[in-house]
């Protein structure tokens, strides 16, 4: 069971008949309506603080990563001309992949990567489309499968090696819902270099759909992750971090190598420029500290 507290605050509904899934016409009309490509759910948008990073030099736009038959959704950006270029997979919060996951992928272009974030809702709904958190989360999120964002994050890395990519220097990173998978993810795939998780939850209540939480594969990572939490987050208690600091210290050597830093004022969702949970100090150390593990440990 997937619990709202876990993963952000109820900002409510934004735009009145919004509140179903309607599939791509729906996410395309939806981010021409708001100008800017912003979830609705994920409203409202503290524009002067959102960072706006520009594509010029860049390869960037949405392709099609065929999964056994379904074409899954990714948007890449990567340095134009380019190849032979580390990649980072860029795993969204439960709103999918809107203007600040994009945004965020070309800040990891602009660093030299081949950046992909898929749409790991898209066969569930249009995660774009709901206006209310609640029932984004009741309608589509809880219903995503991890063996399918496992399978999606699978044939993600394939593709890159295919385009541009080198798929022996791969990373993964994720904010919220994906900070979750990133766990999950560092601990399923061997071509795992690195991870970075950005408040995600680590504990949980098991089912068919989540047959284990990072705190149940802390152990068997095939890369080291680097967990980035706010101490003043209310959905994330610091002492389910203590549980999993305890669980990776009797893994194996990327488990052990694994490390958290938490910012003790920082809410949830801290990196996310575009909400009022925003704190500048924080989302820039990370995202030093994320380039840096990546470089530490073969991503870069």
């Amino acid at each position: 069971m997937t619990h709202l507290n876990d993963l952000g605050t109820d900002l409510g509904a934004l735009l009145p008949g919004h509140s179903t899934a309607e599939g791509a016409t729906r996410r395309t009309a939806l981010k021409a309506a708001l100008g800017v490509g912003y979830a609705a759910a994920a409203l409202p948008i503290v524009a002067q603080t959102a960072i706006q990073t520009p594509s010029a030099g860049l390869t960037v736009g949405e392709v099609t990563v065929d999964v056994k038959g379904f074409g899954v959704p990714v948007y890449r950006a990567a340095p134009a001309g380019k190849t032979g270029l580390p990649v980072v997979l860029v795993l969204s919060e439960i709103f999918g992949v809107h203007d600040y996951i994009a945004d965020t992928a070309r800040r990891f272009a602009r660093a030299g990567y081949l950046a992909l974030a898929p749409e790991l809702f898209v066969r569930q709904g249009d995660a774009q489309g709901y206006g209310e958190m609640a029932k984004l989360i009741a309608e589509v999120i809880s219903k995503v499968p991890d063996a399918q964002v496992a399978a999606d994050l699978d044939a993600c890395i394939d593709w890159a090696g295919a385009n541009g990519g080198d798929v022996n220097r791969v990373g993964v990173t994720g904010f919220c819902w994906g900070g979750r998978q990133t766990w999950l993810y560092s601990a399923h795939q061997k071509r795992i270099k690195a991870g970075v998780a950005w408040y995600g939850r680590l504990v949980g209540q098991t089912s068919e759909l989540t047959p284990k939480h990072p705190v149940d594969v802390a152990g068997q990572l095939k890369g080291p992750v680097l967990g980035l939490y706010g101490g003043a987050d209310t959905g994330i208690p610091l002492d389910t971090v203590e549980q999993m600091k305890a669980a990776l210290a009797k893994g194996n050597a990327a488990a052990r190598a694994s490390q958290f830093v938490v910012y003790p004022d920082a809410p949830h969702a801290f990196h996310a420029d575009y909400r009022p949970s925003f704190r500048q100090g924080p989302a820039e150390d990370g995202w030093k500290r994320c380039l840096a593990w990546f470089a530490q440990h073969g991503v870069a």
